[in-house]
């Protein structure tokens, strides 16, 4: 397969918009024909830094910011494709975001909240490590941390009912619809690894020494919910994958080729963007060659 054809496969994994996704009909595995490993390494470079140097004309143009969000089953690869994704780009305009448990101030303010104050400012590029997509996923499996949000219409879990999740997917959408308007570029991956590549995952953090620390006992209790996980997903990436907001349904069990996909989207998406350097007018243009004048005559 050239890189062509890898460009146009890469194209099919963009949810439509009011699509019903099943993600059983996806790829989980996937290595394109005729680019090996060592070349997928090559060409990832190459996607970085053509990243890195439109990302110095985003920060200059000054008018978008884009968000990426990243969701996965835990050991899916998030950690490692923003950190080799993003890796050549100027840190001082890569915001990058986790989230974990609520604290109890965050729990004083609506669930979007401590997402909308993460977000990237304009010429900015902010990364979601999860993201308010956790707050139908995890909460939707454990719906008794709902009530640890102190809603005023949940008194006890049956009040946690289909609507309940139908509303909160439908603010989630409002919310990006709304960044979206305003100027942020929004592009949601969700890696699709399969449960027999998690337990290899899990079993070599087991054994390695240097990623004990990478695996905990509530991965295991979490991947008892495999199939409530999935189904969860499906919801969110049926139900949420808009025009100005898409998901993309990523091959993660191969870690190479899986970030090769995430940066060939991205700067496919960047690319599409109006953007530039600034220009100056003829009289700032004036102002530089007398600037100019000033410092040979030091």
């Amino acid at each position: 397969m050239s890189l062509t054809n890898f460009k146009n496969y890469i194209k099919l994994l963009k949810v439509k918009e009011g699509k019903k996704v099943s993600l059983r009909k996806y790829d989980t595995e996937y290595s394109p024909v005729g680019i090996t490993k060592e070349m997928g390494e090559e060409l990832l470079k190459e996607s970085v830094a053509q990243l890195a140097a439109l990302h110095d004309k985003l920060y200059a143009h000054n008018k978008y910011s884009i968000l990426i969000v990243f969701q996965a089953m835990d050991a899916a690869g998030k950690d490692g494709a923003v950190k080799h994704v993003m890796s050549g780009l100027n840190p001082q305009g890569v915001k990058v975001s986790s989230f974990k448990t609520p604290s109890s101030a965050e729990l004083e303010h609506d669930y979007i909240w401590r997402h909308y104050i993460q977000l990237p400012s304009r010429g900015e590029i902010g990364i979601f490590n999860r993201s308010h997509y956790e707050n139908v996923l995890i909460t939707q499996v454990h719906p008794e941390y709902i009530l640890g949000e102190n809603l005023p219409s949940i008194k006890t879990l049956k009040d946690i009912d289909n609507e309940f999740w139908n509303k909160r997917l439908k603010q989630i959408n409002r919310f990006e619809k709304n960044i979206a308007e305003n100027g942020t570029i929004i592009l949601k991956f969700f890696l699709h690894m399969s449960k027999e590549e998690q337990k290899r995952r899990f079993i070599d953090r087991i054994d390695n020494p240097k990623k004990n620390w990478k695996f905990s006992v509530g991965d295991l209790k979490e991947r008892a919910y495999w199939d409530e996980y999935q189904n969860a997903y499906e919801q969110l990436l049926s139900k949420t994958s808009t025009d100005e907001a898409p998901w993309f349904v990523i091959p993660a069990d191969n870690k190479w080729s899986a970030r090769l996909a995430i940066s060939e989207i991205i700067l496919q998406e960047f690319s599409n963007l109006k953007i530039h350097f600034p220009t100056v007018s003829i009289a700032q243009k004036e102002e530089l060659l007398k600037a100019k004048e000033q410092l040979l005559n030091e």
